[in-house]
């Protein structure tokens, strides 16, 4: 019985001594400044996995215009997340670096094979299944992605034709 007091008395005491260490560690070492998102070459995979998927039909039938497309909203969606808050930032780049590991591509996203690799229909059902996902926190990466892609193509003037948006009125641009 002795030893057993004596263990967890230790074992509290030790507990504490953490705790209290962990503490005074963040109150002295300041927390770092959050670096702008990159496009990294896993971010770029999964975008170039998922950017198709997202647009579907929207996107050209003929192969130049269809990579040409692909690439360019590629760029503005990269350009749309340098354009959110640091912090926003670094969440996003935290999603691209959870979907970039293979456990958690596989458990999360359902999605085996690489980015590089992955099958487009098992890239629609990963984004369906975050879409309407229980936990709120994968339809918010859901929506993330898909306002990211979406706001991208469609802030390229030569997408408008398509949905029959004219666009802006000419007396509001003066």
């Amino acid at each position: 019985m002795s030893n057993r007091r004596s263990f967890l008395k230790i074992g509290a005491a030790a507990a504490i001594t953490l705790a209290a260490g962990g503490a005074i560690y963040r109150m002295v070492t300041p927390a770092p400044a959050p670096h702008p998102f990159a496009l990294d070459g896993q971010a770029r995979a999964a975008l170039n996995a998922i950017i198709p998927v997202l647009l579907g039909p929207l996107l050209p039938t003929e192969a130049t215009a269809r990579a040409q497309a692909l690439a360019a909203t590629l760029e503005r969606t990269h350009g749309a997340i340098r354009g959110l808050p640091l912090s926003t930032q670094k969440e996003v780049q935290d999603l691209f670096g959870l979907l970039a590991l293979a456990p958690a591509r596989r458990l999360l996203a359902g999605v085996s094979a690489s980015w590089e690799q992955a099958d487009p229909a098992e890239v629609a059902d990963f984004l369906q299944s975050w879409r309407s996902h229980r936990l709120a926190m994968l339809q918010t990466a859901y929506l993330a992605l898909h306002d990211l892609v979406l706001g991208s193509w469609y802030a390229d003037p030569s997408s408008w034709a398509a949905i029959g948006y004219p666009g802006p009125r000419k007396e509001l641009l003066k």
